[in-house]
């Protein structure tokens, strides 16, 4: 859970550039659903396990309705925090159109803020397309999403913030690390609807989640990390929900991006310097 979105948020101006898998990409290992290796070692806090049960259904009910939905589509509006030159954050913003149709199609479509960027997955080929530039990195892909997303990473350390509610068990994401889940209230602000607040902590991570009380949908989760010294926050709105339209059957494909110029990609912490180092 906690990784998938932190890593996203950090990542998401180099999106467009960066989210090529290798060719010929096998099915990884990880079971659906899990999350990627952690870059580093998140403290252990020492937190005492305290699940309340709201809670937990709460977030059960909305993970349920996600995975049962056979195709969705969605905004999501992502805010992260990040170190200007006098130390203080400065918030950045990207705006993702997605949609999905399960287990092996994928859309997304970044028009701002940054260079647009675009997304198709087809079950067997990944293109990630920069319009403005004419660029595209293509790939063959593992024949599921959340292989494909497993297989994105490890390629090119790239996430999507609403990578935890696309997979195909999301209860299983959020819930394996949890050490405290508790209800905080009710908010008539958030996403427009009355919601449901629930707090999520891990050793890494403090979310709050914001769930329609009457639809189930996530309509924001804000987070803050334990490794941050300055506890930057991170948060993702989520709106214009559709559980299970119907999609156009070339949806996940495009023909500009299938003619545009081919590129390579690279994880960004493995690009040789100028000194080639």
């Amino acid at each position: 859970m906690t990784y998938r979105i932190r890593v996203t948020l950090v990542t998401a101006a180099i999106l467009a550039v960066s989210l090529a898998l290798p060719a010929g990409a096998q099915q990884p290992q990880a079971a659906p659903g899990s999350r990627a290796p952690a870059p580093a070692a998140t403290p252990d806090l020492g937190l005492r396990v305290e699940l309340e049960p709201k809670a937990l259904a709460l977030l059960k009910a909305m993970c349920d309705k996600l995975a049962s939905a056979k195709t969705m589509t969605f905004t999501a509006i992502t805010t992260y925090e990040s170190p200007a030159r006098t130390g203080e954050p400065l918030a950045y913003t990207t705006l993702s159109q997605v949609t999905l149709q399960r287990l092996n199609k994928l859309k997304v479509l970044t028009p701002f803020d940054g260079p647009p960027s675009e997304l198709y997955y087809d079950g067997k080929i990944v293109m990630a397309y920069e319009p403005e530039a004419g660029l595209v990195a293509v790939a063959e892909a593992p024949p599921t999403i959340d292989a494909m997303l497993k297989a994105a990473y490890d390629a090119t350390a790239t996430y999507f913030p609403f990578t935890d509610i696309i997979v195909v068990d999301p209860y299983k994401d959020f819930e394996s690390e949890l050490k405290i889940a508790f209800v905080i209230g009710k908010s008539h602000v958030v996403g427009g609807v009355l919601t449901d607040v629930v707090a999520l902590v891990t050793d890494s991570v403090h979310m709050q989640v914001w769930i329609g009380s009457e639809d189930k949908l996530p309509r924001m989760m804000r987070a803050t990390f334990a490794d941050e010294p300055r506890n930057y926050r991170h948060v993702v709105e989520f709106s214009n929900w559709h559980l299970n339209p119907s999609i156009a059957p070339g949806a996940f494909t495009s023909s500009a991006a299938a003619h545009a110029k081919r590129m390579g990609s690279a994880r960004p912490d493995r690009v040789p310097t100028a000194t080639g180092k």
